[in-house]
């Protein structure tokens, strides 16, 4: 699928766990030789260790790579955005950004003043694809008014399903949708039967479940596991019938 304008594998990865630590900067450079091509990362993530690892292990950045990082988590205003994007650009040792989040929405401050903000340093060709995570329909609406939205990240996975109707939306107007705790809950009578008979994981079927409930859909696992890594990969090859769908939608 094309994501941030660059064909990808339609299963990335997270990093909220990773830390800054030479054999975690060899771990990067493993997954992506493994062929990881989305990273997600935040400029939160383990005080700031989570970027600065994924720079060190990838600057310079490899054309076919997709990192992706957040800001705003704590509170979104101009001021804090503007200088958490500029420390993320220091600690990723780039130019410029692939794609940025806004982290949350910030209650006390308009979502497109955040946005704004953000699309400030997209015509200055620093952030090159804007996103939004754990925001509803009319918020995904109102943003695409101040900037094009490249990706919505919400918590979503085959047990926790609250937000199906971003889902929905995503799907009908092309939008790259980023669940992230794709795991969560992974686990359950339904899913052992359909892994037994995929001669799969059950992490590997609620990946593929995710897979194929949108064409638009893009995992982030985490993990620091060159060997999860391999396994979530390889989930992308497990071919689910509707049989199969309706098995796991009614037995979640």
């Amino acid at each position: 699928m094309k994501f941030a304008g660059v064909e990808v594998t339609r299963i990335g990865m997270g990093t909220n766990r990773l830390t800054d630590k030479r054999e975690n900067v060899a771990f990067i450079k493993a997954a992506v030789a493994a062929g990881v091509q989305v990273i997600d990362t935040a400029h939160l993530y383990t005080g700031g260790q989570s970027e600065e690892t994924i720079g060190a292990a990838l600057s310079p950045m490899p054309d076919n790579v997709i990192v992706a990082t957040k800001g705003g988590f704590n509170g979104a205003s101009a001021a804090v955005i503007r200088s958490e994007i500029d420390e993320s650009l220091r600690r990723l040792h780039g130019k410029s950004i692939a794609l940025y989040y806004l982290h949350r929405v910030d209650a006390e401050v308009p979502l497109e003043t955040s946005l704004a903000t953000i699309k400030e340093y997209m015509d200055r060709g620093v952030i090159r694809n804007v996103g939004i995570s754990q925001v509803t329909v009319e918020q995904i609406e109102r943003a695409r008014k101040v900037v094009p939205i490249a990706a919505v990240q919400q918590q979503y996975s085959l047990s926790e399903r609250k937000h199906d109707a971003e889902v929905d939306y995503c799907t009908r107007e092309g939008i790259p949708f980023v669940p992230f705790y794709p795991l969560h809950g992974a686990e359950g009578r339904a899913l052992e039967e359909v892994a037994g008979r995929k001669g799969a994981t059950t992490k590997q079927v609620a990946l593929a479940w995710l897979l194929k409930r949108s064409p638009v859909m893009l995992p982030i696992p985490g993990t620091l596991s060159l060997a999860h890594v391999k396994e979530n990969l390889a989930a992308s090859k497990i071919e689910l019938s509707e049989a199969d769908m309706s098995a796991l939608d009614h037995g979640r």
